[in-house]
């Protein structure tokens, strides 16, 4: 069976890539960085792709505010391209800066199939401070990318992933169930004796989808968490396993998302 194919984009910035690149593969995947100005070059190229993933990282050093300046070099350059691939039935994920960045392009929440407008914005986190911590969270609607996941935890890493919809827009995301994942306290947030909510995001919203669910923007990480060794508990549970008889497992909770995109091709 034709191993489905990952492109994980990558430029100036960006910091991610790798492993998000080595999270598909471990899934099952073959997949390929390539910088967006190859990707300007060669723009037929994204035909070949089943999976696109715009990683974490600060692109351009988001210094005209996060995932701007990359979003603004894929609309300039891509975008015919970009929609025809987001039209088809493939994947999309934006992880983190990358969240930043297709928010920005307008392909979340994309209503109606409107993929080329802003609606929602991922400002300041509301202590002003970049966080680096994990969170637990909450799956709330069906989307390829979280299928049979109710619950996890991962980490996050960022300045500013407080997300925000007008009013009009959060009841319509509400509406037409496109919001994915919710920050919850769970068994991390008890662990690290921290609140749920990191960044002071409207509704505990960590993450949300289009409305086919193709298309998945999350500000945590599934890249930082592919191992069982990443969580900040594992000793813990490391010992409560031990002394249940269990075997410690190798994968991280990040891994099941990964996972999830490659069985939606098999």
């Amino acid at each position: 069976m034709t191993k489905p194919q990952a492109l994980i984009m990558t430029g100036y910035g960006i910091n991610c890539e790798e492993e998000t690149a080595f999270g598909f593969e471990k899934a099952g995947a073959e997949s390929k960085i390539v910088h967006i100005n190859d990707l300007i070059e060669k723009n037929d190229q994204l035909k070949n792709y089943q999976i696109l993933a715009f990683p974490g990282g600060f692109a351009y050093g988001d210094d005209t505010g996060a995932g701007k300046a990359f979003a603004n070099r894929v609309r300039h350059h891509l975008m015919e391209k970009m929609l025809d691939f987001v039209k088809k039935d493939k994947l999309v994920i934006g992880i983190c800066n990358g969240f930043q960045i297709i928010s920005n392009l307008g392909l979340v929440p994309a209503f109606e199939s409107h993929y080329d407008s802003q609606k929602v914005a991922l400002t300041r986190n509301v202590d002003g401070r970049y966080l680096s911590r994990w969170v637990d969270l909450k799956v709330q609607n069906k989307t390829p990318w979280l299928k049979g996941i109710k619950s996890l935890s991962l980490p996050i890493g960022h300045g500013e992933g407080n997300f925000y919809a007008d009013p009009k827009t959060l009841k319509k995301l509400q509406q037409k169930n496109l919001i994915a994942l919710r920050y919850v306290r769970g068994e991390i947030c008890e662990y690290q004796n921290m609140t749920e909510n990191p960044n002071g995001a409207i509704e505990n919203i960590a993450g949300i989808t289009d409305e086919t669910g193709h298309v998945l923007g999350l500000m945590p990480h599934p890249d930082r968490a592919l191992f069982f060794t990443q969580r900040p508990d594992w000793p813990l549970q490391k010992e409560k396993l031990k002394r249940k008889g269990k075997k410690l497992p190798c994968e991280g909770p990040g891994m099941r998302i990964f996972k999830n995109a490659i069985t939606y091709f098999s």
